[in-house]
């Protein structure tokens, strides 16, 4: 007998690689079908790059909710699906794609194999990673952060967020009323963060400081202060306890990229029913590409549902499209 472990092979309806929000709203929709589903994701717990990268942010832009934190959204997201007893397989890479019968078989990491019906392809950007901070090499232990996990641990703290993105501004929206002093850096004159988001962080006690870079990081074991200097300007040098490098992040499709999927660079072209090229798979949310794509969580939701609707009359031809509305069930 070698040793090598045996799996016996597990079978669910609709397989969702993703466990952000539209992954989990694909969970629920499958769920609300009749179909079995499992949500596989690499990361060790649902909420995607939600949890990962802004647990406590405030989102603006969710149908229904004048505001709502990653966290809250998670959650609720979870217990929407919770009824339908979804399997969880967090902490797990989908690697291979192979096809038996007609039906794809996903090879998880680990050796494990998962038969289904369908795919449903809920990624986000793929596996990420954040944009290094250039002047953070050989600099103190502590004190550089790329991801705010827990904003209140930044109470009475002097914070430079070095950045012009969306991340940036919304740090320093959450930050501002929290931390002793903020301070935000970018490199350009113009900003990338939605133009309202700007407007709110200019009427606040936040300093701005554009065209200028971080240069030099100061401190022995732990950040005490940054130099910042302006573009054909002087250096200033700033009193810093915590540095949150919000450059964004670099992110690739992993394994995905070798299942033979038609890829625009790290997106997955999909059609109106939210098809791939590949037989029963399907992908929602900001890992597709299509003429017009817009990416908000809103729209990963719509097109959740799409997919999962479509995967339904893959599974069985006889399936109605749209089954109906949820609130006519039961």
């Amino acid at each position: 007998m070698s040793g090598k472990r045996r799996y016996a092979m597990r079978e669910v309806d609709v397989a969702v690689i993703g466990a952000g929000p539209a992954g989990l709203f694909a969970a629920y929709y499958a769920g609300f079908r009749g179909l079995s589903v499992a949500v596989i994701d690499a990361l060790p717990e649902p909420g995607g790059q939600v949890t990962a990268m802004y647990p406590e942010k405030l989102i603006l832009d969710v149908a229904g909710f004048p505001a709502v934190k990653g966290r809250d959204l998670v959650a609720n997201l979870v217990a929407q699906a919770a009824p339908f007893n979804p399997q969880y397989l967090l902490g797990t890479r989908a690697e291979k794609l192979s096809y038996a019968d007609g039906n794809p078989v996903l090879g998880l990491a680990g050796g494990e194999q998962l038969a289904c019906g369908a795919i449903v392809v809920t990624g986000g950007l793929g596996s990420f990673s954040p944009r290094p901070l250039p002047c953070a090499d050989g600099a103190p232990g502590s004190g550089i952060v790329y991801f705010v996990t827990e904003p209140t641990e930044l109470t009475d703290r002097d914070v430079l967020i070095v950045g012009g993105g969306d991340s940036a501004f919304d740090w320093a929206l959450a930050l501002q009323p929290l931390a002793r002093s903020v301070t935000l850096v970018h490199r350009r004159e113009k900003f990338r963060a939605h133009a309202s988001t700007v407007a709110r962080v200019l009427s606040l006690p936040v300093r701005v400081v554009v065209n200028a870079e971080v240069t030099r990081l100061l401190g022995d074991s732990a950040v005490t202060g940054a130099e910042v200097t302006v573009r054909g300007g002087a250096t200033e040098t700033l009193p810093v306890d915590t540095v949150v490098a919000a450059l964004g992040f670099t992110a690739d499709l992993g394994p995905l990229a070798e299942w033979g999927l038609e890829l625009d660079r790290r997106h997955i072209l999909v059609d109106s029913a939210m098809a791939t090229n590949l037989p029963r798979v399907f992908a929602a949310g900001d890992i597709t590409e299509y003429p017009g794509k817009v990416r908000l969580i809103a729209t990963g939701f719509g097109e959740a549902a799409t997919a999962v609707n479509n995967a339904a009359v893959a599974i069985d031809p006889s399936a109605h499209l749209f089954p109906g509305h949820s609130s006519d069930a039961g």
